[in-house]
């Protein structure tokens, strides 16, 4: 009796043993400990059954049972009994926040979030037991003592080197109900740092499996990192020239010759390029750990596999994508974390913002046919949108729908967020299909988001919201209001908010109705010259009203999915066979022009007027007010071979070719990198508010008389500009050339600088042109007369200089 009585104090450490203390002095009349024998009790006859669990170095666990012993009494009876042990750590309690894994107080707490789940069990494994599917060491989690409301945890001390975790839920499986839990699943902790298995991008695991078990890594209280003093650039919005960019598409050409291609530091190894062409904010295609084998399978057209490319389709958003980097799941996932850190860290070094593209609109999950990975094997109900009966809404198009204003979502999306601010140093984010975020969750109910009922609330699962949680938080986070927000304003069920993103003044759009105008105008479509000004001032027909500013319209005329710029000016149709789904996949109407011939084989006159269209499009993206955004490769002239949907191709498709990029060095490349600077230069190209007609007059063929009929092509405006004194700007997308009047300035003279009908390096007439004084005096006799001959589909730029007496 003594020798047990010892025990239990010595026992603080087991998660019971606080309450089994507070049930002693409750009642200490009640339990007393006989090894059998009875004792006296004046309480009312009652049966109790309890255990006390328990987890230790070489600790036995205690068991106490009380039962109905007879007639005022209560039978007590104890037995040490050994349980397997945790060999290496010291378990205790642990605390409800935050959740993760977090090192604290000489070990790691591990906590979770699950309502429906039963059981929960936290499974430790081994780098090397991970490679043959084994669990290392396993502890089940008391409900009693490792759980506060609906989140488990529990804290261990003990050597966790190369020691990696999962849980395992045990509940109901009832997919009617939305629950699907497993408990011979082990899933992935949302909260996870950095997700482990392959090691190397497109390898299939030894059994051939594509979808082989996953772990996290548990933190180490040695994650450093020397940021060197980095600090956040915090440009103004309306400075920035983005640039989308694929981390591995960027540097895995052979003709890159990157000492890492394909990798976080190769794309390091390839900045300076990006700093040439006068780019300042970098977005990153998704970065978060997603699987390129989901699509695995064999490619007859091309003779390949197919893989999941892009990366749209998020396994974990805590963890970067292992794979992207070359030290893969060694020091379990810890080198691939730093080589993102460095990534960025050298970026800020060279004047570049790093903004991330994020999902959040759908997992990798799928449908009710998907695999269970993580948030479906914790809490399915919570972290999708369901239908009464547990069907998946698909408002992403991809099999599920983030249950994004959900409470417990919408948190863990805030945490997501703060944490590759705070300790990725990551400058932004561009949420992809943002206005799923604007839905209303499962079970919407107003008194629980609120905190009070809204007269005539009816509105069911996925009812867009004037004001919806999600976005308030973000907008309001004292963190994460001060980043780069952009939305992409649209989802797959039919939603466009376009112009209507609900922005609390800071949140910016991808502008797609842009990119539809800018491409119907400069290929010659009538009726587009009063929409185009609309767009050279900054879309304040979308944006005025709402009390944003031009920075607030993302512009951009392509982007990953869709036609390069190269394609845009060479295929009428799709041509997406390499895609093995019979050319029915991807957007079939593109707004392009191919110039007269379909296909890269053309006549030189074709070719000709492609790269003069190419560059008219790069001239209205630069002279624009908003954010001009490049895409990857455009730079050069890129093609896909009019495949507009290529999210499958791990190959030459989607891959930067630096080979074509040095053959246009002096050509498109060139012009692109003068366009940029020009930008940057000019005051009256970046401004913060949309331009008044102090700053700006519109003019036709002739100065002040603007044509904005229907059959009109022709658009010219001047802008005052305290750099460059004035612009003159004209786009002339007709088939027919015209001469143009230019407005008279008296005691000054318009000087060309860019002519996009010339050849290069005459397109463009920067001071250290070799023969610009002979190329400039070609047009003295037109300028002397105050005109300028204009082809067509050309565009212009003249700035104003002083006449030399």
């Amino acid at each position: 009796m003594e020798q047990q009585q010892h025990q239990l104090t010595n026992c603080s450490t087991w998660s019971t043993a606080p309450k089994l203390h507070h049930l002693l002095h409750q009642n200490p009349q009640r339990i007393a400990f006989s090894n059998g024998r009875r004792q006296k009790s004046n309480q009312k006859k009652k049966s109790l059954n309890w255990r006390m669990r328990g987890f230790g170095n070489e600790t036995p666990v205690l068991v106490v049972k009380a039962s109905n012993g007879g007639a005022g009494t209560d039978v007590v009876e104890t037995a040490v009994v050994d349980r397997p042990k945790l060999r290496r750590f010291q378990v205790s309690q642990g605390h409800p926040s935050p959740f993760g894994a977090t090192t604290r107080d000489g070990g790691v707490n591990f906590a979770v979030y699950s309502a429906n789940a039963v059981s929960v069990t936290l499974c430790l494994i081994t780098l090397s037991d991970l490679e043959e599917d084994k669990v290392t060491e396993q502890l089940s989690l008391d409900p009693l003592t490792n759980k506060t409301g609906n989140v488990w945890h529990v804290f261990l001390k003990g050597d966790f080197k190369d020691t990696l975790y999962g849980y395992k839920f045990e509940g109901k499986f009832s997919p009617e109900e939305g629950l699907y839990y497993d408990s011979s699943k082990i899933v992935l902790d949302p909260y996870a740092k950095a997700v482990i298995r392959r090691g190397e991008y497109g390898k299939l695991s030894p059994d051939g499996n594509c979808w082989p078990q996953m772990a996290g890594t548990v933190p180490s209280f040695d994650d450093e990192f020397d940021w060197e003093g980095d600090l956040p650039l915090k440009y103004p919005q309306k400075d920035l020239i983005i640039y989308e960019i694929h981390v591995r598409g960027f540097t895995r050409h052979e003709s890159s010759m990157a000492e890492l291609p394909g990798t976080y530091l190769g794309l390091v190894e390839k900045l300076d390029h990006l700093k040439e062409l006068g780019i300042n904010c970098i977005e990153l295609m998704p970065c978060h750990e997603f699987n390129e084998l989901e699509y695995f399978g064999y490619n007859s057209v091309l003779g390949d596999y197919k893989v999941n490319f892009w990366g749209y389709s998020t396994v974990n958003y805590f963890s970067p994508m292992i794979r992207y980097s070359s030290a893969g799941i060694r020091n379990c996932g810890r080198g691939a974390i730093n080589e993102v850190k460095f990534l960025i860290k050298e970026a800020h070094k060279r004047g570049i913002e790093v903004i991330m593209d994020v999902v959040f609109n759908h997992t990798a999950e799928g449908n009710e046919n998907g695999p269970i990975l993580s948030f479906r094997g914790a809490d399915n109900s919570i972290y999708y949108m369901l239908a009464p009966k547990g069907e998946f809404y698909n408002y992403s198009g991809c099999g599920n729908t983030f249950n994004c204003n959900h409470p417990v979502v919408r948190q863990f999306i805030v945490d997501c967020l703060r944490y590759w601010v705070t300790e990725m140093h990551v400058d932004g984010f561009r949420f992809d299909l943002a206005s799923i975020m604007t839905r209303g969750s499962s079970l919407w109910d107003a008194t629980n988001v609120y905190g009070v009922p809204i007269e005539g609330d009816l509105l069911t699962t996925g009812t867009p919201l004037a004001n919806p949680p999600l976005v308030d938080m973000i907008s309001n986070d004292p963190i994460l209001r001060g980043v780069k927000l952009i939305a992409e304003a649209w989802d797959t069920g039919g939603l466009y908010q376009v112009g209507m993103f609900p922005h609390w003044g800071i949140w910016s759009e991808w502008n797609g109705k842009y990119r539809d105008t800018v491409r119907q105008f400069i290929k010659g479509t009538d009726g587009f010259s009063g929409a185009l000004a609309e767009c050279l001032c900054g879309s304040p027909n979308l944006y005025q009203e709402g009390g944003r500013r031009p920075w607030n319209s993302i512009n951009f005329v392509c982007a990953h999915d869709g036609f390069t710029l190269a394609d845009i000016v060479t295929y009428n149709n799709k041509h997406n066979l390499a895609n093995g789904e019979d050319n029915n996949d991807g957007e079939s109407h593109n707004n392009s022009w191919n110039c007269g011939q379909e296909g890269e084989f053309a006549s030189i006159s074709v070719k000709k007027l492609r790269k003069r269209q190419m560059r008219n499009f790069f001239v209205c993206l630069m002279v624009s007010q908003g954010v001009p955004m490049i895409y990857m490769g455009d730079e050069y002239g890129h093609t896909k071979g009019g495949n507009n949907n290529t999210y499958c191709h791990d190959n030459y498709i989607n891959y930067f070719r630096w080979d074509k990029k040095e053959e246009s060095s002096l050509d498109f490349f060139r012009f692109c990198c003068l366009m940029t600077k020009f930008r940057q230069e000019s005051e009256s190209l970046g401004l913060n508010d949309f331009p008044t007609a102090e700053r700006l007059q519109w003019h036709g063929h002739a100065p002040g008389v603007p044509d904005w009929s229907e059959r009109s092509r022709f658009v010219a405006f001047t802008l005052m500009d305290s750099v460059k004194r004035e612009l003159y700007i004209a786009f002339n997308a007709s088939h027919l050339p015209a001469t143009i009047t230019l407005p008279e300035r008296p005691g000054y003279r318009w000087d060309p600088l860019v002519d996009t009908s010339k050849p290069a390096p005459f397109d463009f007439l920067s001071s250290d042109l070799p023969g610009r004084d002979i190329a400039v005096k070609q047009y003295a006799h037109f300028l002397d007369a105050n005109l300028y001959p204009m082809l067509s589909y050309s565009s212009i730029i003249l700035f104003l200089s002083p006449v030399d007496p």
